[in-house]
């Protein structure tokens, strides 16, 4: 699920279940717009609901890449389970973004 302020409940579950992930983007770009969809599209396929993504605008709110030292973006941040692990891109190719986080094709951890 991609957790906005009415989904604190999911969100919270899908904490308790193991997978935290952080998406940050600058502004409504197609690249923004693409690695949503694709990381959407990747966690409802390996993660089927034991997960939450937190989007976060760096055009809104800068001061939060500084925690996760974020130098480029689209980037992806795995917070939950450890270890930390980041991917840059747009999340379009599927086979790499399955390595970044641990995870293979038709496997659910």
């Amino acid at each position: 699920m991609i957790a906005d302020g009415k989904k604190q409940k999911k969100k919270e579950q899908g904490a308790q279940d193991g997978w935290s992930l952080r998406l940050y983007i600058a502004g409504e770009t197609p690249r923004s717009r693409t690695a949503i969809v694709n990381l959407r599209q990747i966690c409802e396929q390996h993660l089927a609901g034991r997960y939450v993504v937190d989007v976060v605008d760096l055009h809104k709110t800068p001061r939060l890449a500084q925690g996760d030292q974020i130098l480029a973006v689209p980037t992806l941040v795995r917070r939950l389970p450890p270890p930390l692990k980041k991917i840059i891109g747009d999340l379009s190719d599927v086979d790499r973004v399955l390595v970044g986080l641990d995870l293979r094709p038709g496997e659910n951890k």
